[in-house]
């Protein structure tokens, strides 16, 4: 029965994920700030979280398993499973958002 709940929880949240993305084009999804990503505000923070995710991706996902690709997941599909992620490896919220930053912009 709970595994039947969190199913339906997590079909929830990915049609809500889906069916609120914004246009094309848009680096940054309604459900990455539902999740609390905040957006990079200038270049020079976008490449510093950058940097920064880069180094934090194998630490971080190398852990428990084989870290993926970033070409392996869509953007939106990246930000839904970091918000997962993000509690099962105990993530703080700005090393997820650094994280976040690399899978979405180095593919």
């Amino acid at each position: 029965m709970k595994a039947k709940a969190l199913s339906l929880i997590f079909l929830s949240v990915v049609i809500l994920t889906v069916t609120a993305l914004p246009p094309p084009g848009r680096w940054f999804t309604r459900a990455a700030f539902a999740a609390g990503f905040d957006p990079p505000s200038s270049p020079e923070e976008r490449r510093a979280l950058f940097r920064r995710g880069a180094q934090l991706w194998p630490v971080y996902c190398n852990t428990c398993h084989n870290a993926r690709t970033a070409a392996e997941f869509s953007s939106s599909e990246w930000t839904m499973i970091l918000m997962h992620m993000r509690t099962q490896a105990n993530l703080p919220a700005e090393d997820a958002r650094a994280v976040l930053e690399y899978l979405k912009s180095s593919k």
